[in-house]
């Protein structure tokens, strides 16, 4: 029996962490002095909530809802990012900083769901969407590079 539906609710919770955090970054960005960091981030923020839509119609199509309440790690991770949330306030460079934290995270929970044993269609997908998590993720970097 594959992993599909554990490794989709896992996704699905780093999927919402995600969009959350690039739009509240967004937000606490639109009126500084790095406004165009923060269409970026609404962008990407808009990608991680297709990709949430992505995995929780997959899991639909096979009866399963993925889209439950999440799992302790996860709120753990939600609860540290609103902590470090906290600490940043609405510096560009510390709000690029928490953002690259979460970047970070998700990267690592895509590698690890990568190493499931996964439906070949679900692994189709978990890779393409591996793929723009970690461009994603260079690009926040590349940001931070000029600030």
């Amino acid at each position: 029996m594959s992993d599909d539906k554990h490794v989709a609710k896992e996704l699905v919770e780093t999927l919402k962490d995600g969009d959350r955090g690039f739009a509240s970054a967004a937000d606490k960005l639109r009126d500084s002095d790095r406004p165009e960091w923060a269409a970026t981030l609404q962008r990407l923020s808009e990608q991680r909530a297709e990709f949430h839509r992505e995995i929780v119609a997959m899991g639909e199509d096979y009866g399963d809802d993925v889209d439950e309440s999440g799992t302790v790690a996860a709120t753990v991770h939600r609860g540290w990012i609103s902590l470090k949330d906290a600490l940043t306030g609405d510096d560009p460079d510390g709000v690029l900083k928490a953002v690259l934290t979460g970047e970070d995270h998700a990267v690592s929970e895509y590698e690890k769901a990568l190493q499931q044993d996964l439906t070949a269609g679900f692994r189709t997908v978990v890779t393409r969407q591996h793929a723009a998590v970690v461009a994603a993720r260079d690009e926040v970097k590349a940001l931070q590079a000029v600030s």
